[in-house]
């Protein structure tokens, strides 16, 4: 290993490389019309939240999750009346989002291919093992990549594992994400630099504020911002 500040970079997957949420607000969308005539749509979208926050504990994130907590509104909102039609069509919107294209976002290709043999690139992500592994598989960007981490949740314990793993630790470890709850105040926390990347549509429940005082927080406006501030560390 080099001397230089950063050896190891870690990427989230999901609204980081590729589109993911605009998707989940699609069937979200979808699942709000099947319950029309039982309440307003704001309201089912709140108890699906709500769910969605009790669930998380024991489904984890992702789509299966996700699903389960749908049927569990539609159960809640009818108050048990939700004809099996509906919660069949909760299950095949369901499906339908565990095979949505993947999109990847503008610059990502480019980013990890300026990186790619210069820094250990590691792949860290949340949600359901198959449906992580499709993703990237369609995406054509996996050879880039020297590890990939499919977790349960992202939190400081599980940056010093990882940068431990595949580096010398969390101190010369950079996580670069569009999640400021995830990828970047955890990472921070446990030594190593976060670079947050914005994204329009940001799940509701990964919001928290920018950990602006931290030295080792970076906000950039996209993925091709990276090879030059990794570049500027040194």
């Amino acid at each position: 290993m080099s001397n230089r500040p950063v050896s190891v970079i870690g990427f989230d997957a999901d609204d980081t490389l590729w589109q993911n949420e605009q998707y989940y607000k699609l069937t979200e969308g979808h699942f709000r019309s099947l319950l029309a005539d039982y309440a307003e749509g704001e309201h089912v979208s709140d108890r699906l939240l709500e769910a969605e926050k009790r669930n998380l504990a024991h489904y984890g994130f992702g789509i299966k999750g996700f699903t389960l907590s749908m049927i569990e509104t539609a159960l809640e909102v009818t108050e048990g009346r939700a004809p099996s039609s509906v919660i069949s069509e909760i299950l095949a919107i369901g499906r339908d989002l565990l095979s949505h294209p993947v999109e990847c976002l503008p610059h990502a290709r480019d980013a990890l291919e300026a990186l790619s043999g210069k820094y250990f690139l590691v792949l860290i992500t949340k949600g359901d093992l198959f449906d992580q592994e499709r993703k990237l598989a369609q995406s054509g960007l996996g050879d880039y990549f020297d590890a990939v981490e499919i977790v349960s949740d992202k939190t400081a314990t599980t940056y010093r594992r990882i940068f431990g793993k595949h580096g010398e630790g969390p101190e010369r470890g950079m996580m670069i994400g569009n999640s400021l709850k995830s990828d970047i105040v955890p990472a921070i926390a446990a030594g190593a630099w976060g670079v947050f990347v914005p994204h329009e549509l940001t799940w509701v429940l990964e919001h928290v504020d920018k950990p602006e005082e931290a030295p080792r927080f970076r906000e950039i406006p996209d993925l091709g911002h990276v090879p030059e501030l990794v570049a500027n560390l040194a």
